[in-house]
């Protein structure tokens, strides 16, 4: 049997299921975060046949019961354009960790489906591995089991009252986690106001257009001086009518203020 076919036979080992993505690792959405086949692929980068499993078949939009539709909706408005405020280094959050282990899970599924020499080729490959199980490690430390917390978020049955207690553990660093429940069509009033104060801007704007948002948080979000909410705030239907009149009035304004083409 040549060298050729046998590659072919045990390459394919690992499978990335998720669309490209912005150099800020921000995925616009959230299904099929990763896809691993056999258990040995599983254990190289450091995740259970449980976790892999949930991560890679569960869809936010499966997700049953009132307000599921909205995982259609709730993305990145084109009105609201924002940059993170720089100071020196960015702090290594899980959503940037998770950004780096799913394109060296990329750049493995690639090597493993070209024709290589077996000793570049299995040299290339604990590299690799070695470089993603850190990051399993990292994601880790930021918080603990991460992998199965991301699990429960995507879970058909995930409760209001787990996702309430998800973000009351989880770091601030834990970005990615955080920016899920915070557009997942069952996150509560509560845990979007705790969320509303987040210094993540992405996570900000889904509680600004999120159907189950109150009124108390609408208007904070509405005051918010670092990206302009108040254009989602001013369209999400809990907001109050005092406040949805003003918010479009001053829209109105902006519009008869700009220069004709």
């Amino acid at each position: 049997m040549g060298d050729g076919i046998r590659r072919r036979r045990c390459s394919r080992r690992l499978h990335i299921g998720h669309t490209q993505y912005a150099g800020n690792f921000t995925l616009r959405e959230a299904r099929k975060i990763i896809r691993i086949g056999p258990a040995e692929g599983m254990e190289a980068v450091g995740l259970t046949r449980e976790t892999s499993a949930v991560l890679g078949t569960i869809p936010p939009t499966s997700l049953g019961g009132k307000g599921a539709g909205a995982a259609n909706t709730m993305r990145r408005s084109d009105l609201v354009q924002h940059k993170e405020k720089e100071k020196g280094p960015s702090t290594r959050t899980s959503q940037i960790v998770f950004g780096e282990r799913q394109h060296l899970l990329r750049v493995l599924d690639s090597l493993e489906g070209t024709e290589l020499p077996i000793a570049r080729m299995q040299q290339e490959r604990r590299t690799l591995e070695e470089l993603i199980h850190a990051r399993t490690r990292e994601l880790n430390q930021i918080n603990t089991a991460w992998d199965e917390k991301i699990g429960l978020v995507l879970s058909a049955d995930a409760k209001p009252e787990m996702l309430e207690k998800l973000v009351k553990q989880a770091p601030e660093e834990d970005f990615y986690l955080l920016r899920l429940i915070s557009e997942h069509p069952r996150a509560n009033a509560k845990t979007l106001n705790k969320l509303a104060k987040h210094p993540y801007g992405a996570i900000r704007e889904n509680v600004a257009r999120h159907p189950n948002a109150d009124a108390a948080t609408l208007a904070w979000l509405s005051r918010d001086r670092s990206q302009p909410l108040w254009y989602l705030v001013a369209f999400n239907p809990n907001t109050p009518t005092p406040l949805q009149r003003r918010l479009r009035d001053r829209l109105k304004r902006l519009g008869e203020n700009q220069p004709s083409k």
